[in-house]
């Protein structure tokens, strides 16, 4: 998905302000995954960056998903 194919529409007030995105449900879900792919990186670079002690992958990831709900 490019950003710039995105099939957005607005809802405006009675002044014309857009104040609201309505977006096709596969536009949003492809947004919510590319958000979570850069969490990741982002979880991955600070991890990477740190003098922590390492753990295993799927422990990371376990914990990631815990902290998410």
């Amino acid at each position: 998905m490019v950003v710039a194919k995105l099939k957005e529409r607005f809802v405006v007030d009675e002044q014309g302000n857009r104040i609201s995105v309505v977006l096709d449900i596969a536009d949003y879900q492809a947004l919510l995954d590319r958000l979570e792919e850069l969490e990741c990186i982002r979880a991955y670079d600070a991890a990477k960056g740190s003098q922590d002690q390492t753990i295993l992958f799927e422990k990371a990831v376990r914990e990631f998903e815990m902290a998410r709900k």
